[in-house]
């Protein structure tokens, strides 16, 4: 596969979806092809009622660490006259999204919501007592992503800026270049460079950033202990915690995006199916029905 230099526009390193799965604390989501949204897993909030969305282009879940005093979570659709929609747990306001226009891409952490606007700035709602919404000033962003108390944001010259919470150090990416791909997790952050290596910075408790290793990656997202690489040849690399298996993703083949939650792995195959692994214990690994996810990069 080959890749681009960030000058030649990250959004464009890759022609796989991007998107089109995502996963949150309890609950896992998936664009279809017709624009429709279908979701399983825990829907206390009602993090889960897509069931009217229409016309929608991008999908994000608010993803949380594991504790016993989490799991709200909030789900994020773009639509394709670039305006957002939002469910779920709203009590900070990370569902205050109805105003939004012009919107590009989006991300969800555990309180907040990112939006990346086509003008290359972005604007942020929800929780901001770590400063993960301070992003009024960002520009020449090309993407987004949220953990759950810092966000990313990827320059269009391949440099990573970042605000929030930073305990770990997981915002220390002044000193990263020639990266195409970022993802946030709980307490750690990665970047994929253009030459299909990875970078990774923050807690490193559960070895979710030993990635110093991987080659040929086009792909990455991260969850709250674990960190997942798509590869060239359809395979997919994991590291991290693996106390819910959802890391046991060798086996899987003819992949084409990944998505990570709290403490599972979904993966979207290039015939439109899912499959996922990990903690099921609100059925968000339920996926096996699954067909006919959105496959084209919009």
């Amino acid at each position: 596969m080959d890749f681009y230099s960030p000058k030649d526009g990250v959004l464009e390193m890759k022609r796989w979806p991007k998107d089109t799965i995502a996963a949150g604390r309890r609950h896992t989501v998936g664009l279809k092809s017709n624009g429709t949204v279908t979701a399983v897993g825990d829907n206390k909030y009602g993090q889960c009622d897509v069931n009217g969305w229409r016309d929608m282009v991008a999908v994000a879940a608010g993803n949380v660490h594991r504790a016993t005093n989490t799991g709200n979570a909030h789900t994020i659709g773009l639509k394709s006259d670039r305006t957002v929609a939002a469910v779920g747990w709203n009590k900070h306001n990370q569902c205050d999204v109805n105003d939004w226009r012009d919107i590009v891409a989006v991300s969800a952490g555990w309180r907040h919501t990112i939006g990346l606007k086509s003008d290359d700035t972005v604007v942020a709602v929800g929780r901001n007592n770590e400063g993960q919404c301070n992003v009024s000033g960002w520009h020449d962003i090309v993407a987004v992503t949220a953990g759950d108390w810092h966000t990313i944001g990827l320059k269009s010259d391949g440099t990573v800026t970042a605000v929030g919470n930073n305990r770990y150090r997981q915002c220390n990416v002044s000193d990263w270049f020639d990266i195409v791909a970022v993802g946030a997790g709980y307490l750690h952050t990665i970047g994929l460079k253009s030459d299909g290596t990875v970078t990774a910075v923050g807690l490193n408790k559960h070895d979710q950033c030993d990635v110093s290793g991987w080659s040929g990656i086009v792909a990455i997202v991260a969850g709250s202990y674990h960190t997942i690489g798509l590869k060239s040849d359809g395979t997919v690399a994991a590291v991290g915690d693996n106390k819910y298996s959802q890391c046991n993703v060798s086996d899987w083949v003819d992949i084409v995006a990944i998505a990570a939650g709290c403490a599972h792995t979904v993966g979207l195959k290039s015939d439109g199916t899912v499959v996922a692994v990990g903690d099921n214990e609100y059925g968000q690994c339920d996926v096996s029905g699954w067909s006919d996810i959105q496959l084209l990069v919009n």
